[in-house]
């Protein structure tokens, strides 16, 4: 189980509003019995007053409420009102063909939005939108639609530049989508945002989030290692990958019990095999993993083989964490991170209470 920052380094990060510090720990003030994120733009208090909990739910459990100018029981970027505004708008109209004109229609400025979106997911909310329409592409395509009507769908003005977007994502054009391949591409959705899960019928070969940047070089090394048998479609194993991650963010199970293909080096196999050790709500540094496969002085090569792992949530490299407790970087974006470790927050904490019905 994790454990917190000791109180003074929390409190220097309270002071200094340290963004590195969204999802590792909230402040319980006291004084007034409200809790907030470090973040918190109102009136700092004294450290003598100051409380810490690793979630939401433990500062309610011990009598706090939520501050209702940080919000502090959802990730960063829920508490944001034009980003509350923009995601809601792109679920009603995922195949509408959003342009910076649409924002100030909207009475929002373009630049703030831009600075928003990539300050909290990496992206703008324009390249969000496209990623929405070249999936109901995809999905046109998957279900046999000609080019056209794929291009149609997905909003895009020009085949070309439905199948520049393509060949961005996926390393080659649609037409390469061969029909007789041996790993199958498909586009699943989460809460968190759409992944690409690659499939044969014995094992998940990739599980990558759409915007993560280095996807459509994974992806170009898994068709070269596939002599670019890669068709669009899905298999049972994608399946199965769907019904996992529908469990795992509804709460329902911390496993993501899926047959994986673990294509890399002995080293890199052996961090990706130690990764899916680590329960959900549970964390680890690089060294407690360098350590934990016999290697303690290969920290950096630890943190390398997390950056290369294709397999997110399946092999959990997000639950690896800064030896001082703040969250570093994860390919898939700190944002996701902070919200995947506050998901598993709540599996740890039902496991402690199993454990103490148990006793």
């Amino acid at each position: 189980m994790r454990d917190l920052p000791d109180h003074d380094r929390l409190y220097t990060a309270l002071l200094a509003r340290d963004p590195a510090f969204e999802g590792v720990a909230l402040v319980g003030v006291a004084s007034t019995g409200i809790f907030c994120r470090l973040t918190c733009p109102a009136r700092k208090p004294l450290a003598r007053n100051c409380r810490w909990f690793a979630s939401a739910a433990e500062a309610q459990r011990a009598g706090f409420r939520p501050c209702l100018r940080c919000k502090p029981q959802g990730a960063q970027a829920d508490a944001h009102p034009v980003i509350g505004q923009l995601m809601s708008a792109l679920a009603q109209r995922p195949g509408h063909r959003w342009s910076e004109a649409c924002l100030t229609e909207m009475g929002l400025d373009p630049s703030t939005v831009r600075r928003l979106f990539r300050q909290h997911f990496g992206e703008s909310f324009l390249q969000m939108a496209r990623a929405e329409r070249l999936r109901q592409g995809i999905g046109r395509l998957h279900q046999g639609g000609r080019m056209i009507d794929a291009q149609l769908d997905s909003g895009f003005d020009s085949a070309s530049g439905f199948r520049r977007a393509f060949a961005q994502l996926f390393g080659h054009a649609p037409h390469r989508m061969t029909a007789d391949a041996d790993l199958r591409a498909d586009w699943l959705d989460t809460p968190l945002g759409g992944m690409i899960a690659i499939a044969d019928t014995q094992a998940l070969h990739l599980l990558e989030f759409v915007d993560r940047k280095a996807l459509p070089a994974g992806l170009r090394r898994l068709s070269a290692m596939a002599g670019g048998r890669i068709g669009l479609g899905r298999t049972e194993i994608t399946a199965q990958t769907e019904a996992a991650l529908g469990d795992f963010f509804a709460g329902r199970s911390g496993l993501l019990q899926v047959p994986v293909k673990l294509a890399g080096t002995p080293f890199q196999q052996r961090v990706w095999q130690e990764l899916q050790r680590i329960p959900a709500g549970q964390t680890r540094s690089y060294a407690q993993l360098a350590q934990a496969i016999g290697q303690p002085s290969a920290v950096r090569a630890v943190a390398g083989a997390n950056g290369a792992n294709r397999l997110a949530l399946v092999v959990p490299c997000h639950r690896v964490i800064g030896a001082d407790g703040t969250l570093t970087g994860y390919a898939g974006g700190l944002w996701r991170k902070e919200k995947l470790i506050a998901l598993e927050a709540g599996y740890r904490n039902l496991a402690g209470i199993s454990q103490d019905t148990a006793r």
